[in-house]
């Protein structure tokens, strides 16, 4: 039983350490992992299991544990907050915990023969710092952001009018000079911070840049369109939606009497994405440039710098992410903007904007992953069909394009509860009984409610979903007209198999609006 919940309630990963045994003779080989947690997220070391998650237990946890207090007190500085809790092993020996919490006087270092090694944690490993890790951490250590850093330039050796159009543009009000400072861009002795150089309209940082490319095919091979883009944070943000506009093309899907424009990506999710990556990346790290990869089958943008906070975004639910900035200057004047948003729901504003794009499926939902010094946004092409799905066509070829549609189990009741009705009206017409028939099986939300136990506000709801994803429709006045259940390709046949050529009912009232 223990050896099970060790498996399952912990595994070796970024905030978790295993070790079999207290190492006296080399306490380094524990009290690395100790520097790690302190310098990035907190962790927790269990003492008496091996690395495959076997419970060994320790003999003495009472004198290990009093070691183990005194090693950190000798050996680390400053000293992180920790904790250690004993749990019975089930064979008369203990397991041996050590919590150690996110320190916020970083870096924590490791000290051993006048020699200051500072760790973090990147997967399940702790690993030393390099030069600009390190960096980040004094940065963290002193309560100081990169953005807020002072610099060697002065008001008046660059200028702002790129930043003071799109103020004015954004918000209509003319942009004053006092904004500078009010921003944090420039100091009271107008010295320019870096985030007020990396808004200035000469931006002299190299690596203030953006690497745009249209690759052929699915991989990284030959180049359709390539291009480069050095400046301002509004100058690449202005160049990088332009790009992905030119290459986000437009399909389309028949609909019984109109056609509907199915784009590859959503502008909204495409901007989000590239803000967020603007924004947020690393920009203390100055061999590296904010990247948008073009493929046929996803749109991925690369931007230096991992999560602030160390952790790993693919481990995380994105309900529960907390907004921490890393460049909370820049942030704040993108908030102003009405850019983005302070409560740190860009991620998610890039999954709720996908999925409104008609034809969206769970599957193509945008996937984001990071590493320490990294972060990944990869949008599926919603247009795209890989060879299970079939070929895709769009308006320079023409043709309709596949497109799966997703419904709840609560939808696929709510359309066959439509049908039968529709399939008494068709089977009596021969008899002139049809009218009466539709007046007696009404399908209004009263009905739909009953019939599957639930209250008429989710029948709403969810009624409002399938005339988005065209599956039904209104047709007629409010007082008069009728529901169609319509067929949209590869709505799944166990579906929509039973509905009629006209596919009509009379319903009572119109969902969005009535009863």
């Amino acid at each position: 039983m223990i050896m099970n919940y060790i498996k399952q309630t912990y595994g070796e990963n970024t905030t978790c350490d295993f070790k079999e045994a207290v190492e006296r003779k080399q306490p380094k080989s524990w009290l690395k992992s100790v520097s790690a947690f302190a310098n990035t997220v907190g962790g927790m070391l269990v003492f008496g299991v091996n690395d495959d998650g076997e419970t060994i237990g320790l003999e003495n946890a009472k004198a290990d544990a009093e070691f183990i207090s005194d090693r950190i007190k000798v050996f680390m500085d400053p000293v992180p907050e920790f904790e250690m809790v004993t749990k019975p092993a089930g064979n008369g020996r203990f397991l041996l915990e050590l919590h150690v919490s996110a320190g916020d006087m970083t870096p924590y270092y490791y000290v051993n023969s006048g020699t200051h090694s500072a760790f973090i944690r990147i997967g399940d490993e702790s690993v030393i710092t390099n030069a600009h890790q390190l960096s980040a951490l004094v940065l963290k250590g002193r309560n100081r952001t990169y953005d807020s850093l002072v610099t060697e330039y002065h008001l008046g050796e660059l200028t702002f009018d790129t930043l003071a159009k799109t103020y004015q543009k954004q918000t209509g009000q003319p942009f004053e000079d006092k904004l500078l400072q009010s921003f944090s861009l420039v100091t009271d002795d107008g010295v320019l911070t870096q985030a007020g150089v990396l808004f200035s309209d000469q931006c002299p940082y190299r690596h203030s840049s953006l690497y745009c490319t249209r690759w052929n095919g699915l991989e990284k091979d030959d180049a359709l369109d390539s291009r480069e883009y050095q400046g301002n944070l509004l100058t690449l943000l202005d160049a990088g939606v332009q790009f992905m506009t030119l290459h986000n093309k437009k399909g389309w899907i028949k609909l019984p009497n109109r056609r509907l424009d199915t784009p590859d990506y959503s502008d909204r999710a495409l901007f989000e994405a590239l803000v967020n990556a603007l924004i947020h990346r690393d920009y203390s790290e100055l061999g590296s440039e904010v990247h948008i990869d073009i493929y046929d089958n996803r749109l991925v943008i690369y931007s230096p710098g991992g999560m602030f906070d160390g952790s790993l975004i693919q481990n995380r639910d994105l309900n529960e992410v907390p907004s921490r900035r890393r460049n909370p200057i820049l942030a704040d004047v993108f908030t102003q903007f009405g850019y983005m948003e302070k409560r740190g729901s860009g991620l998610r504003k890039i999954r709720n904007e996908t999925a409104k794009l008609p034809g969206f499926t769970n599957e193509k939902r945008p996937t984001f992953r990071s590493q320490y010094e990294s972060f990944f946004t990869e949008i599926l092409n919603n247009n795209y069909s890989d060879e299970s799905q079939g070929e895709v066509q769009n308006d320079t070829h023409g043709g309709s394009i596949n497109v799966a549609i997703e419904l709840s189990e609560r939808q696929k009741l709510i359309i066959t509860a439509i049908q039968n009705v529709a399939q008494n009206v068709a089977q009596n017409v021969a008899q002139n009984v049809a009218q009466n028939v539709a007046q007696k099986h009404k399908v209004n939300t009263q009905y739909l409610a009953e019939t599957l136990g639930v209250n008429r506000k989710t029948i709403q709801r969810e009624l409002v979903d399938l005339v988005e994803k065209h599956i039904v429709q209104w047709v007629g006045s409010d007082k008069t007209g009728h529901w169609e259940v319509t067929s949209p390709p590869n709505v799944p046949q166990d579906v929509l198999h039973n509905v009629p050529q006209d596919g009509s009912i009379n319903v009572a009232k119109k969902a969005s609006k009535h009863r």
